[in-house]
């Protein structure tokens, strides 16, 4: 079964690849991106069980732990609280484990990480 709409996008952003847009027209589509059109090959000609450990594995870990990064203001200001401690580094330590994740997800796709990865990425426009 082919990935949704909606998967796709959710596979592209969490490897660090940006939106794909309405029609591969502009400057940035793939054909640019050597990463890109590999990414973009990749994600529509899957295997079943392939599809089945993107979703199972990387898109459902990769959601929860995207969604639980922006839940860590509401400890914002809070340091000590009785015998509860705030985890001053619970940002910084979500934030690694969700980009140790995506990495993962760029090693099983085969790519690159993209350009909104830590250090920028490593794709670059061919010409």
């Amino acid at each position: 079964m082919a990935f949704t709409n909606a998967e796709k996008v959710d596979i592209r952003r969490h490897a660090g690849y940006p939106m794909f847009g309405g029609t591969p027209s502009s400057f940035q589509s793939y054909r640019f991106f050597t990463a890109y059109g590999t990414l973009e090959y990749r994600i529509n000609n899957m295997l079943a069980e392939e599809e089945t450990v993107m979703r199972t594995i990387f898109l459902a870990n990769l959601t929860t732990l995207e969604a639980a990064i922006p839940l860590t203001s509401a400890n914002l200001d809070t340091d000590v609280a009785a015998v509860w401690t705030h985890n001053k580094n619970e940002l910084r330590d979500r934030d690694a484990l969700y980009a140790n994740w995506r990495s993962k997800l760029c090693g099983f796709l085969g790519v690159p990480p993209g350009p909104d990865l830590a250090g920028g990425g490593s794709v670059q426009r061919v010409v």
